[in-house]
């Protein structure tokens, strides 16, 4: 593990709303920033699913390939191993907190493993800004996304 990050949000949505969207693969690019290419099998979130998808600018066609690890539907905590171009694979590991019946907190930990040798040096000097505010605007579209979904809250917190 070369880097880490942390953040967290306070959604105004019920913990159902934030967790449906973190176990629809299929629903992920209207609020992160990939384009699903497949999703090996079809359907919600299952331990072993593969999605492959492509981020970046859409002349680049970087691939992505990701993996549910783990789902504890009951505890909302998932984990996720993705694999990025340049040989960096992010570990995440994605919770979701009820708060009361229309908030909750989503956490979301990444652990970057960098490649070793020039590799390295190469993709922190191209990924660097995506290290450290990458999880953070990733959390911050799917809370928006979510508070979309349940308007009923919005703006609360």
């Amino acid at each position: 593990m070369n880097y880490v990050a942390c953040p967290t949000a306070l959604v105004n949505a019920p913990v159902n709303v934030a967790w449906m969207l973190l176990t629809d693969p299929q629903t992920w690019g209207d609020f992160f920033d990939v384009r699903i290419q497949n999703i090996d099998p079809p359907g919600l979130a299952a331990a072993g699913q593969v999605i492959n998808a492509e981020s970046g600018p859409r002349l680049l066609h970087l691939k992505v390939r990701m993996e549910y690890v783990e789902i504890d539907a009951v505890g909302y905590r998932l984990k996720l191993d993705v694999h990025l171009p340049l040989g960096i694979i992010v570990h995440e590991d994605l919770n979701c907190v009820p708060i009361d019946a229309n908030h909750c907190r989503v956490n979301y930990h990444c652990a970057f493993d960098l490649p070793k040798g020039w590799r390295r040096m190469v993709a922190r000097a191209l990924l660097r800004r995506e290290l450290v505010n990458g999880p953070a605007d990733s959390l911050s579209r799917l809370k928006q996304f979510a508070e979309r979904r349940h308007p009923q809250t919005a703006g609360e917190f």
